[in-house]
């Protein structure tokens, strides 16, 4: 994929995320696709991947996600992103989050998402969200 290709992908992989519409979003995947956030359980197919963009939809009515940069190495695409929302959904906080943070993408034969790894900060995050950390023992 030229470099070209690849900030047009990311950059409308980025508006998908922020349009509240999960089904747009999950057609960067392959139909097989994986989505893995830190070190949670993977969402598994398009399916998945659209019910996982959709919690964070909800919880987030106004999330936007921006492109800060996006790079090819090796066989593997680094997606880095900014992302803000407000805690605004059922039962949410009305907490603003402000984040950064990367995917690593890995691409099948169609030119989809076969794989993506996301990174962010999961202390920071918690943070933002007024989440208090467990006392240490």
């Amino acid at each position: 994929m030229s470099d070209a290709r690849l900030r047009e992908f990311a950059t409308r992989y980025a508006t998908a995320w922020s349009t509240q519409d999960p089904e747009r979003f999950a057609v960067f995947y392959a139909e097989d696709g994986r989505l893995q956030i830190n070190d949670g359980e993977p969402s598994v197919g398009r399916a998945a991947i659209a019910a996982t963009a959709a919690s964070y939809m909800v919880a987030f009515p106004d999330m936007i996600v921006a492109l800060i940069s996006v790079s090819f190495e090796d066989d593997r695409a680094t997606f880095r992103w900014h992302w803000t929302g407000t805690n605004n959904g059922p039962g949410g906080t009305g907490r603003f989050v402000d984040m950064t943070g990367y995917e690593e993408w890995t691409f099948n034969g169609d030119g989809l998402i076969a794989e993506s790894r996301g990174h962010l900060d999961q202390a920071e995050y918690d943070r933002q969200m007024g989440v208090e950390a467990e006392d240490e023992l």
